[in-house]
């Protein structure tokens, strides 16, 4: 019904451009990530306790992209931004959102706090630039959302989602609802999906829905 459950205040943290959340047995991860232009040089993973306690003792994973040498202001042909992040096996993984080759670069992390220097470890040809990100471990299905012109989304699916299979199946999928901005994904099972879009004067109100394929 659209009610908030549950509040929580994470205090000595700074929203620069949270872009997305992802969790483990344990921890929160919440990715302040976002760089639009390039010019971030402050990205960090925000890890957070599941189980809430008087005292959140809130812990930082700081990383940088080692390939990125400069930090001019760029957009439409950006590299280094990124929006979505999942939980794999140990580690955390970004799924960069390249503009400029229309694909998605795969960054590994550790789980504990510190300064990092991400890890790239493989990259998936989408054909469009990744906006959200979710993984089942159960089925062993990742969901990516995406868009090419931020005038229509689009559902990536990979089944039997390895890091190992460098010419992984993606099957593609227009969401029906036009233009508007989604920036996140959450798998129900592996054909029903929750999709979030922001709040765009330029597009639309934020919604929540359900995908079915």
């Amino acid at each position: 019904k659209g009610k908030i459950v549950e509040t929580r205040k994470i205090a000595e943290v700074k929203n620069t451009d949270w872009e997305d959340i992802t969790k483990d047995e344990e921890f929160l991860y919440v990715a302040n990530m976002g760089n639009n232009y390039d010019t971030r040089k402050n990205l960090s993973i925000v890890k957070i306790p599941i189980q809430k306690s008087s005292n959140e003792n809130v812990e930082v994973i700081n990383f940088s992209y080692p390939e990125q040498k400069k930090f001019k202001r760029i957009y439409r042909r950006s590299e280094y931004d990124a929006e979505a992040l999942i939980s794999f096996e140990d580690k955390l993984l970004i799924f960069t959102k390249n503009k400029r080759k229309k694909i998605t670069e795969i960054y590994s992390l550790p789980k504990n706090a510190g300064n990092y220097q991400a890890k790239k470890i493989g990259s998936l040809n989408t054909d469009s630039i990744v906006t959200g990100g979710d993984y089942d471990k159960a089925t062993n299905t990742l969901a990516l959302t995406s868009t090419i012109k931020f005038d229509e989304y689009y559902v990536l699916i990979i089944t039997d989602f390895s890091l190992n299979n460098k010419n992984q199946k993606i099957d593609m999928y227009e969401i029906p609802i036009g233009k508007t901005q989604v920036e996140a994904i959450k798998i129900i099972d592996p054909t029903t999906f929750w999709i979030t879009s922001e709040d765009e004067k330029s597009s639309s109100a934020a919604r929540l829905m359900k995908f079915k394929l």
